[in-house]
């Protein structure tokens, strides 16, 4: 695999998200790469640090109930030094498969929220979710990985990186400069990453499935022909759309009135 290939896949690779054969290409690809071991050092630390600003979830209580009972159960039977060799064996697989199942709950929960608590996901979640991985965009040694020669360089790039297209046409103007873009994720699943600049400003746009993620239907704002949430976080203006199957995130720390004319100018070309 090439650096380019491998950098796209870190943040999978790092979360566990990976094939199992894409996992042994990109690890292969390390052990030989100081350059892109480098580049997974810093996107693991950028990761314990949004990791610790994200709030954690306990673990459903039926599921802690159904691992106590197995464990217990399994430590009830009788031992004799007879059937000790015997019982020994169906044991330690108890505790195994407990333990391997209390470790997937917690690295699912902590990283890609599953399904189960989906419902209980807010639109706030998608606020934070959203300046978190524009701080991870700002924060990248890579923030691009096809700079931008246009739209039509960039759209196509992303062709075969995700199970969906994009419908983002706005190639920047003199006011907001398109610099490129990267594939990256939001919450469970992959996103069209865009980066813009306006000034010193940077400006990240993530495009992504929308299904399953708590979308508002209240309070929503008209920023030109878009129906918007708008929020503030950690100084960060955000916009949430959603347009059919896909949904839009917009963040940056310019001030909102840009930022409502960057999105208008998206909407406008989509």
């Amino acid at each position: 695999m090439e650096c380019g290939e491998v950098r796209e896949q870190l943040l999978g690779y790092q979360r566990g998200q990976l094939s199992a054969e894409a996992r042994a290409q990109v690890g292969a690809h390390l052990a030989e790469c100081a350059d892109c071991r480098r580049a997974l050092d810093a996107e693991t630390e950028l990761s314990h640090v949004l990791e610790r600003q994200l709030p954690r979830h306990a673990a459903p209580a039926a599921l802690v109930q159904q691992l106590a009972e197995r464990m217990s159960g399994a430590a009830a039977a009788p031992v004799t030094r007879s059937r000790r060799k015997r019982r020994w064996a169906p044991l330690a697989a108890a505790l195994a498969s407990a333990v391997a199942a209390a470790a997937a709950v917690l690295l699912v929960v902590r990283l890609t929220q599953p399904a189960f608590l989906r419902a209980s996901l807010t639109t706030a979640d998608l606020v934070s979710e959203g300046v978190n991985d524009h701080l991870r965009v700002v924060a990248s040694a890579h923030p691009v990985e096809i700079e931008s020669g246009g739209i039509h360089q960039v759209k196509p790039w992303f062709t075969g990186r995700l199970d969906f297209a994009p419908r983002v046409s706005f190639s920047g103007d003199d006011r907001f400069a398109l610099a490129g873009g990267s594939i990256g994720y939001f919450r469970d699943r992959k996103a069209a990453v865009f980066v813009f600049k306006d000034r010193l400003h940077t400006i990240s746009l993530f495009v992504f499935r929308a299904d399953g993620l708590p979308w508002p239907t209240r309070g929503l704002q008209a920023v030109g022909p878009l129906a918007v949430d708008a929020a503030v976080s950690r100084g960060f203006n955000v916009l949430l759309w959603r347009d059919g199957e896909l949904g839009y995130c917009l963040v940056s720390d310019v001030n909102r009135a840009d930022l409502d004319a960057l999105a208008i100018r998206i909407a406008a070309s989509g």
